[in-house]
């Protein structure tokens, strides 16, 4: 097992070394000099030249990389050009928001997917289980704009009952949280559901019932262990990609997250908060990738081998 972990490991600094230099060649591959394009239209050349100097563009490219790496090793990630402020502390801010953001839609998709993925599956056909395939259906079929929308008007506009912004409360996360959470237990729901179907049919699983055990016990302690790694795979790669921001939902409510940095980022044309997004986000993707892989090796043994 340390063997893979460090064999993981080697693969994400290796990953991590190729987005750092995706995320340095952002400036030198957009076409055209990347200084007018941060700059608006009719500035000195005086303006353009210091800032040319202040992001060190006047030196050789492996100088400028290097030094750029620098920086990341040192934890110091650049200024931006629109805040003024350094690009890490910007990030920092924006990745609370989306952690909490994330935590709070992931726990109730989990809540309420995964009970009913097992009893679908469980009895499979009856009415609970037409239920759950058709809330999987809707679930994944709808679009996050029209449910933020919808949300915002019924319970904001019609009802008056929630906010529509009120980053830092509960009350003001539940709509942000449900028009991301909708999909997400959707598609939890469907794999559960599909993952205890095949699990139930299995030799082993007949075994265990021909001994009396109770069916309770057979789902919790048996079948769902063997769904579980389908499930984490799915909520790694969800939550690392709320951490990336939810650009559209974060858009609609004006949640302070790292969706809404990236947009603003674009626009005020920032391009040395672009590049320091993208390399926080790589870090958070593959380490929560290699959590996601440890987690396996500790749900079933024979990946340790």
């Amino acid at each position: 097992m340390r063997k893979y972990i460090i064999y993981r490991v080697l693969l994400c600094f290796l990953v991590l070394i190729g987005v750092s230099i995706i995320s340095f060649g952002i400036l030198h591959l957009t076409p055209g000099d990347p200084v007018r394009l941060m700059l608006p239209e009719g500035v000195s050349q005086e303006r353009m030249d210091s800032l040319r100097e202040e992001l060190g563009l006047n030196k050789p490219l492996y100088i400028q990389y290097f030094i750029y790496m620098q920086g990341v090793i040192k934890g110091d990630l650049g200024t931006s050009l629109f805040f003024k402020r350094p690009n890490l502390g910007i990030i920092t801010k924006a990745l609370r928001a989306s952690f909490f953001l994330a935590l709070v839609s992931i726990s109730g998709a989990l809540l309420l997917s995964i009970p009913l993925g097992i009893i679908a599956g469980a009895k499979q056909g009856s009415l609970i289980d037409f239920f759950a395939i058709f809330f999987a259906l809707i679930g994944q079929s709808m679009s996050p704009v029209w449910l933020g929308i919808f949300l915002i008007y019924l319970f904001s506009v019609k009802w008056q009952i929630l906010p529509v912004f009120g980053y830092g409360t509960l009350k003001g996360c539940i709509l942000p949280g449900i028009t991301i959470g909708w999909q997400l237990a959707a598609l939890i729901t469907r794999i559960t559901r599909a993952g205890m179907i095949e699990v139930l049919n299995e030799d082993y699983i007949l075994t265990i019932r021909s001994k009396g055990v109770r069916e309770r016990k057979i789902l919790y302690r048996y079948a769902l262990k063997n769904v579980l790694i389908s499930i984490i795979t799915i909520v790694g790669i969800q939550f690392a990609q709320l951490m990336g921001g939810a650009v559209v939902t974060e858009n609609i409510y004006s949640w302070p997250g790292v969706g809404k940095l990236i947009v603003s980022a674009v626009y005020t044309r920032d391009f040395p908060l672009i590049q320091s997004i993208l390399l926080v986000v790589a870090v958070f993707f593959v380490g929560i990738n290699l959590l996601v892989d440890i987690l396996y090796t500790f749900i079933d043994p024979r990946l340790r081998y």
